[in-house]
């Protein structure tokens, strides 16, 4: 895992120390770097036994004895998919962005050192097994996309790069008296501070602090999700990023707000998140519908993305937080297939972006006619978006639908309601873009077809949404153990019920 951190960062100062004007040396070590970090996650999961200990290929060191914070890392299920995400994702960006340039003729070397330090963060920030090294990376990975947003988005790069990073800082700081609160909890209980997962999660922490503790994690998780309504950043961040920024954004950032729920909300404090789960799913299910009510109704292509983003986000709460080993499985699985569908999809937009040279979807129809491929392209993305049979999404959500059910069923069907809106929101865009008579830019700009470079981009992508689509027991196999590691640190058993609704039914 130490080697999953390193390599990319070493690589960041590689390329940053690079003499100015060298952006094809940038490039080439970028992707070198990256390649090696899917390596690295490949081997990762090779090596991990699914049915040996819940955290592998741990390391620890000592880091600030004083205070018992070690610098503790390890995987279990959870955290290895998302690494492989990651690992997918990164080159895949390197690769789209090869041929952009800068805003103002600003040189790319930059760029392509921040994407490598946001990769080495993000790896930390899933593999980190000591909580305040969590909370390290979990503010650190703000700089790196800070610079990415802000010095190669779009004309209001500035505005949103700064809301983007006061957002996501006010929850860290809000998280941050948590962590505090949980060490002075753990001295208290053991005699002696802590910041390890595994110690923390054995304290028997009271009823009502254990609220207090659960809802300073919340909020910065509901921000990082996001979950409605505290997802007002994500509109303005994802249109104004540079399409390989905001790729990861919306792939891989996001996630860790959903994966702070299942890892950290869930098993440190199981009380309060039976509690409080009733309203999250509220919000969840809120955040669904309208996350799509709000796509059908944008104009911009990359808001578009986003807010189809949000409605899936409220799928992924709702597994979570139903309870059940069902649920929580196919919310994992959605984490890594949503940032599989919505990465193409994000990549798709720019494409065309990059050929009409607007972001208005009214400034498009007839694609189809002169790119044939780049409309298929854009049709598959979209069709997992709304999780067609056989696409890579519609395994997670029918596992989520299927797992939240039984618990929450009043929940689960005005969350099918999303399914339909979704089907109108990417079919809507889908035609008014691709199909009907050429209009807008599409008749006054040459509109070639995808070159060589982007299929490298985009087929690899493809593979992966057919591929989990028809045959995804590989990811399920090694997210089912921790998440049923998870429910039995919540008390539920193997379908999900909990000692309160077991009671409830019994009554």
């Amino acid at each position: 895992m130490l080697a999953m951190i390193a390599v990319p960062a070493v690589g960041g100062a590689a390329v940053a120390a690079l003499p100015r004007g060298r952006d094809a040396a940038a490039k080439q070590v970028a992707l070198a770097v990256s390649g090696l970090v899917l390596l690295l996650a490949v081997l990762a999961t090779v090596a991990f036994d699914t049915g040996g200990e819940r955290f592998q290929l741990t390391t620890s060191v000592s880091w600030i004895p004083a205070f018992g914070v070690d610098f503790a890392l390890g995987v279990d299920g959870i955290a290895l998919v998302m690494l492989l995400l990651i690992g997918v994702l990164v080159p895949v960006v390197v690769i789209a962005s090869w041929a952009d340039t800068g805003p103002e003729g600003r040189s790319m070397k930059a760029y392509f050192a921040w994407l490598l330090v946001l990769e080495a963060m993000m790896v930390g920030v899933f593999a980190a097994t000591d909580v305040f090294l969590f909370y390290v990376f979990f503010e650190a990975m703000l700089v790196p996309m800070y610079f990415i947003i802000g010095s190669f988005g779009g004309p209001r790069r500035q505005f949103a790069a700064t809301k983007f990073f006061l957002y996501s800082l006010l929850g860290g700081l809000v998280m941050l008296a948590s962590v505090i609160g949980l060490y002075v909890v753990s001295n208290t209980e053991l005699g002696e501070g802590t910041f390890a997962f595994d110690a923390l999660r054995q304290l028997d922490i009271d009823p009502g602090v254990q609220k207090l503790l659960f809802l300073g994690f919340f909020v910065a998780f509901a921000i990082k999700a996001p979950l409605v309504p505290f997802h007002t950043w994500l509109p303005d961040s994802g249109a104004q990023a540079p399409i390989g920024g905001g790729v990861l954004l919306v792939g891989v950032l996001d996630k860790v707000g959903t994966f702070g729920f299942i890892r950290y909300c869930l098993p440190l404090f199981p009380d309060a998140s039976r509690t409080f789960a009733p309203w999250i799913l509220g919000l969840a299910v809120a955040g669904i519908i309208y996350g799509a009510i709000l796509a059908m109704g944008q104009t911009d292509l990359k808001r578009f993305v986003t807010y189809t983003s949000i409605a899936h986000f409220g799928f992924i709460a709702l597994g979570i937080f139903a309870f059940t080993a069902e649920g929580g499985t196919g919310a994992v699985l959605y984490m890594v297939n949503h940032g599989i569908s919505t990465g193409i999809l994000f990549l798709a937009v720019g494409m065309l972006i990059s050929r009409g040279g607007s972001a208005r979807i009214s400034d498009y129809g007839g694609v189809a006619k002169k790119a044939p491929v780049l409309a298929g392209v854009f049709l598959v993305a979209g069709l997992a978006s709304l999780a067609l049979p056989g696409t890579n999404s519609f395994v997670s959500e029918f596992l989520v639908l299927l797992g939240s059910f039984p618990t929450r069923p009043v929940f689960t069907v005005v969350a099918t309601v999303g399914i339909v809106l979704a089907a109108l929101y990417v079919l809507l865009v889908v035609q008014r873009t691709m199909h009907g008579p050429s209009r807008g830019v599409v008749v006054d700009k040459p509109f070639p077809d995808l070159r060589r470079r982007e299929l490298a981009v985009v087929v690899p992508l493809i593979a992966l949404i057919i591929g989990l689509g028809v045959y995804p027991q590989p990811l399920l196999a090694l997210i089912d153990p921790a998440v049923a590691a998870t429910m039995t640190d919540i008390g539920s058993d193997p379908a999900g019920t909990t000692p309160a609704t077991a009671e409830q039914g019994a009554n």
